[in-house]
């Protein structure tokens, strides 16, 4: 990866979705030198039928800021959405403008669309939305305009409607780090409800197989992204292979 530096913002409709989807590439950027932040979009904090809602806030905003800080995120957000109730109306949309404007992130990586969670889908048209209005010079707010150079959605087993993996990279390096950070979440060690990291731990080792490493995860590119000029065929970095 050729410097400068990049900036990477990860984007998660609830505490935990952005650590288990992105987190390895989170860690692998941050590893490499360049800088990354986590945005939780809302707490998730009704997801733990034994706790009350508020007193379960402050333990995944603690775990979130733990897991951050192993990951190698220089920032941990965490808005103040209620669980299950995340819309993409007009003053969520432009505080998304605001806080694109404000980290001037390179690379977003965020939900696809596809997904059964309101939450997830909310999400998704939040940063399409907030992302395309920081982008316009025109739209007066108190930060100038930044256009995000770079935008993948992740693999989650909860917004596979139609998600088509376009890229696999390479996250063998990261993995520790990831699981260690992905273990400071009661949620995600499997200890309230589906068991995350041992999905997605068994999913990056399923990814790598396919690409010849030991772990990988898989981005879907905007459909207008895929489209692609080449002079002559990529075969000696991508090759096309008969079997």
């Amino acid at each position: 990866m050729s410097n400068p530096k990049k900036h990477i913002l990860a984007i998660g409709a609830h505490i935990g979705d952005a650590e288990i989807t992105a987190g390895l590439l989170v860690a692998k950027y941050a590893a490499a030198g360049h800088r990354a932040t986590m945005l939780h979009l809302t707490a998730g904090e009704r997801g733990n039928p034994k706790l009350d809602a508020a007193e379960y806030r402050r333990q995944r905003v603690r775990e979130a800021q733990a897991a951050a800080k192993k990951l190698g995120a220089a920032e941990c957000i965490v808005l103040d959405h209620p669980d299950g109730e995340l819309h993409a109306d007009q003053d969520t949309i432009h505080e998304m403008c605001d806080l694109v404007r404000r980290l001037r992130p390179d690379v977003v990586l965020t939900h696809w669309r596809g997904s059964f969670h309101r939450d997830h889908r909310a999400a998704y048209q939040i940063t399409m939305d907030g992302g395309f209005l920081a982008a316009l010079p025109d739209i007066k707010r108190a930060q100038p305009a930044h256009l995000i150079r770079g935008l993948y959605y992740l693999e989650n087993w909860e917004d596979l409607e139609e998600y088509q993996p376009d890229l696999w990279v390479d996250v063998t390096n990261a993995f520790d780090t990831w699981r260690a950070a992905c273990g400071e979440h009661e949620l995600l060690r499997g200890e309230i409800s589906f068991d995350y990291l041992h999905y997605y731990s068994g999913l990056a080792a399923k990814r790598g197989a396919e690409v010849g490493v030991k772990y990988a995860v898989t981005v879907s590119l905007p459909p207008i992204s895929r489209k692609r000029r080449v002079d002559f065929f990529p075969i000696d970095a991508e090759p096309v292979l008969i079997f």
